[in-house]
Parts: structure tokens; C-alpha cells; sequence
């Protein structure tokens, strides 16, 4: 990603107020994975005690979507800022992550407890074409282009057929198509250029009214959640060469965006996710076109987690030590902070100066794992 400005008057960065203190609290072992794999708790309550994921009925304690997406930002930082404690971390959910990975490109989603019993029947961790395999696939190309992962590469060619066989929805796809692009950045590939071309189409064909959709049921206005499919159109464009692509996302960005960043995200709700997103669409057609106007809309939307919201307060909380809010509802800011609004903020803010330098010179004040 490249962020820039972002969080404004971001604190000072001897200061240890940072989000990664807050995933290091949520983030546990889990010896069933390995002597060393980690996973971060789902949710924390106002107190900052975790609290397991029951949304539709008893779902887990931790997850292969969080556990993903925070080792693709600790690998990023890890990048970064040479900081070798991040790698360990990242290490750490990559062992977990490949513990769950079914064998032929899935992955099962929930851990029930600690112990690591494995949620096999729950509707939001059975393995499939989905988000958590989507995601999963994309840590496999960090682990393999970044770590070079010997153990990684198999499973995210695994990954890489199985979305190739599947019909997913376009907020889905988008990710198989992110996960297509990173590796033809370094590794060209005629089968790969075809599936990614196929999959672009896909993003294409799923709109309405010049507005990409995150799937063909969808209704009215999409939400914001996980919705990336100008951010994957505008690299596809580049990598493939397909400028029509880029026309396309540019067009989607300006109707769906624009207003809502500039407002604020003035809407009843709005999780870290949703501006995560707005970001990662706005930097990517700013790389792909070179248009200051993306770089000024990133910034706005950055803002948000500092104060630029409809609460008027900041959702990154650096004098409560960096926890992230869960989000804004009608107003007002959520008490909780769990992985996901931790996550994203990290990937959000990424390229922040306070935010990197804090990244920089983090090590771990918890007990997990020894050695960090």
C-alpha cells in the first residue's frame, strides 16, 4: 500500500501507543498449530477482555481471516522496517494459517477454543470459495514472494486452481484477482494472466449503473465492506494491459466514494473495514493514474480514524494505548476493539510516519511467543 498523511498528529512515537500493542493482547498461542503458531482473539469488550464470535450461533475464538491479513500487514511492516520481532509474529499466524488449509485449497475458518478445536459445521467457517479462503491465498503469495515459503508455495497454487474452478461473488473474486496480480508482478505466468483477465471480466459484468456490485443479488447502494474491486481493476489494468479496466474502476470510484469520503463517512455505520477499503481503492488509482486527486481522497478518508467522522473523535485511540474502536454507530463510537478494526487500521495507515516508527521499534511486552 502507500499511504500518506493519514493520522494527523499521530503521537509521539517513543510513545508505546500503538495498534500492535492491541493485536499483541488479542493475539494467543496455539500449540494444536505448532510449538510457535499464533492466532488473534476475534473481539474484545469495552474492557479489553476477548470475547468469541457468536454471531450465528457459536463460531470460535479466532479466525484464518484475521490471521491472514494480520500476517500480511506484520509481513509488510516486517519489509519495512527490518524489525525482525515482526517476522517472528508473522511467523507465528502463518504456522496457524497453513494448520487450517483443508489439503486441496480451502481452508476451515474458526478455532473453537485454545485447545485449537477446529469449527467444522459452522456456516462462517466451513471451507469453500469464500472470503477466508480468498484471504488465506493472499498470505500465501506473501509468505511465498516475501518469506519464501517452501510450505507456502504448493498451497497457494492449490489456492489459485480452486478459485480458478469457482464462482464466487465479486467482493470475493476481487481478492482471487489481487492475489492473481502480486504474483504476476514477479512471476509471469500465461495460465495465471488468462485466470486473472477472466476474473477482471467477472468485476466488470457485476455493475450497475456504472457502480461495481459485490455480487449480482446485491441492491441499492454497496456496502463498503471488503469492497476492492476498483483497487484490484486499476493494478489488473497495468499488470494486463487493459486500460478499458482502469476506466471502469475509475468510473465506480467516483460514483460510489467520492461523496462518502468526503463526508466523512457520514453513514449510520462505518467499521474500519469500510475505510480500509475506501483507502486501498483510492491508493491504487492514484498509483495506476498518477491523479493527486486519489492522493488527496486517500488522505481524507486516512483522517477518518483520527477525528474526521461523523463522532468527531478519534477511532484510533493512541491514549488508551492504540486500541482501535470497532467502529462508529449513528454517531457514536463502539466501545469494543477487536482483530479485524486493528488490522485494517494497520493496513489503512500503513506508510504513516508515526505509525512506521512505532512499527520499527515494537517488541513484545506479553509472554507469547518466548523469544519475541
Amino acid at each position: 500500500m502507500h499511504g500518506r498523511g493519514g493520522l494527523r498528529g499521530g503521537g509521539d512515537p517513543r510513545v508505546p501507543g500503538s495498534l500492535l500493542n492491541q493485536l499483541a493482547k488479542l493475539t494467543c498461542p496455539v500449540p494444536a498449530a505448532g510449538p510457535n503458531a499464533l492466532a488473534i482473539a476475534v473481539y474484545s469488550d469495552s474492557e479489553g477482555e476477548t470475547v468469541a464470535a457468536r454471531e450465528t450461533g457459536d463460531e470460535g475464538v479466532a479466525c484464518v481471516d484475521d490471521a491472514a491479513r494480520a500476517f500480511v500487514l506484520l509481513s509488510n511492516l516486517w519489509a519495512a522496517t527490518g524489525n525482525e520481532r515482526l517476522r517472528s509474529w508473522a511467523d507465528g499466524l502463518l504456522d496457524f494459517v497453513l494448520w487450517m488449509h483443508d489439503g486441496d485449497g480451502r481452508w476451515v475458518n474458526f478455532i473453537r477454543d485454545w485447545d485449537g478445536s477446529r469449527n467444522l459445521k459452522g456456516p462462517t467457517s466451513l471451507p469453500g470459495s469464500n472470503f477466508w479462503q480468498a484471504r488465506a491465498a493472499n498470505a500465501m503469495v506473501t509468505a511465498t514472494l516475501q518469506h519464501d515459503s517452501d510450505r507456502a508455495r504448493p498451497v497457494l497454487a492449490l489456492a489459485l486452481a480452486l478459485a480458478a474452478e469457482s464462482s464466487p461473488p465479486a467482493d470475493v473474486r476481487s481478492l482471487h484477482a489481487q492475489a492473481g496480480v502480486e504474483v504476476l508482478r514477479k512471476e509471469p505466468d500465461s495460465w495465471l494472466a488468462s485466470q486473472v483477465a477472466g476474473w477482471c471480466d467477472e468485476l466488470v459484468a457485476c455493475s450497475s449503473n456504472g457502480v461495481l456490485m459485490n455480487s449480482p443479488d446485491e441492491r441499492g447502494r454497496p456496502h463498503l465492506w471488503a469492497h476492492v474491486q476498483e483497487a484490484a481493476l486499476a493494478d489488473a489494468s497495468v499488470v494486463l494491459q487493459r486500460p478499458e479496466l482502469l476506466a471502469v474502476a475509475r468510473r465506480s470510484a467516483a460514483l460510489l466514494f467520492d461523496h462518502v469520503i468526503e463526508s466523512g463517512f457520514d453513514l449510520p455505520h462505518v467499521q474500519p473495514y469500510d475505510v480500509q477499503s475506501a483507502v486501498q481503492v483510492m491508493d491504487r488509482l492514484e498509483a495506476a493514474t498518477g491523479d493527486d486527486r486519489y492522493r488527496s481522497l486517500g488522505r481524507k478518508a486516512r483522517a477518518w480514524f483520527s477525528g474526521r467522522n461523523s463522532a468527531r473523535t478519534a477511532v484510533y485511540q493512541l491514549d488508551r494505548g492504540g486500541r482501535v474502536a470497532d467502529g462508529i454507530d449513528n454517531g457514536v463510537l463502539n466501545g469494543h476493539s477487536g482483530a479485524e478494526a486493528n488490522i485494517c487500521a494497520g493496513l489503512a495507515l500503513f506508510d504513516d510516519v508515526h505509525f512506521m516508527a512505532q512499527a520499527a521499534a515494537w517488541r513484545n511486552d506479553e509472554r507469547w511467543p518466548a523469544g519475541l
